[in-house]
């Protein structure tokens, strides 16, 4: 086995990782992930769609159902294993490589989607990088802002690590950064939704979808979300090139 610099998908496509997603709540926080994602993506034709650390096939059954044809990309086979029935029915591939160094041509897929991963990769700049050298014009990916309760993340971490158990230390990103690093690809934001205003942990442990949904909602009316919520999905566009003409 070829030893891989950051491989965070691993964790992400277990079913340890699976169990944080579970219930209505969990149901819920997913169904705003796809709804929002599949809206912002382009309609029409059939998109090739590569979808990087997407093990956990959290936006795999929606892509699918939308005729979309999808390539998921893990660090190890055993990234595969919660997608195994769609890979046995042939409704889509898996391929093993390295997030850091992606094993496909450039601009090889209409659309790169990388959710739940930016935040735990170090050389996250480089994860860019690939994210759009390999997509011919759409590059989504999902992450936590400054802009909300995480920037006190550190000093929350103990008591979400007693709610959820398995959660992981995590980068919380000033959007104007991020935005800066794709523009350097030649990528502009063409698209955002921030999904929830309170913390998901708080939302996991009272347990009650329809208050969460009423807060949310109330939270959302009033603005807050679209200011502070997280965590953020952005839509990111290749933008064309003029060549200088000669002197």
């Amino acid at each position: 086995m070829i030893n891989l610099p950051e491989t965070p998908d691993i964790e992400t496509s277990s079913d340890d990782y699976a169990r944080r997603f579970s219930g209505e709540v969990g149901a819920w926080f997913l169904t705003m992930q796809e709804e929002a994602t599949l809206k912002m993506l382009s309609k029409g034709s059939p998109l090739r769609i590569l979808d990087v650390g997407g093990g956990h096939g959290q936006m795999l059954e929606g892509l699918l159902r939308s005729g979309h044809h999808v390539t998921v990309l893990g660090s190890a086979a055993i990234c595969s294993e919660r997608i195994q029935k769609f890979l046995k029915q042939g409704s889509c591939e898996f391929k093993v490589g390295n997030i850091l160094a992606l094993p496909f041509p450039d601009q090889a897929f209409d659309v790169v989607l990388s959710f739940r991963l930016l935040p735990h990769v170090r050389e996250w700049k480089k994860l860019i990088s690939e994210l759009t050298r390999v997509a011919r014009g759409v590059v989504m990916v999902d992450y936590p802002t400054v802009m909300s309760v995480n920037a006190i993340s550190p000093l929350l971490f103990k008591f979400k690590k007693k709610w959820e158990g398995n959660t992981r230390t995590f980068t919380c990103f000033r959007e104007k950064e991020l935005l800066e690093v794709f523009r350097t690809f030649h990528f502009e934001r063409t698209g955002r939704f921030a999904e929830f205003f309170l913390p998901m942990v708080f939302h996991r442990i009272v347990k009650c979808l329809p208050l969460s949904k009423f807060l949310e909602g109330l939270c959302r009316l009033l603005g807050l979300t679209a200011l502070w919520g997280s965590p953020v999905i952005l839509k990111l566009e290749r933008v064309k090139v003029t060549p200088l003409s000669p002197p």
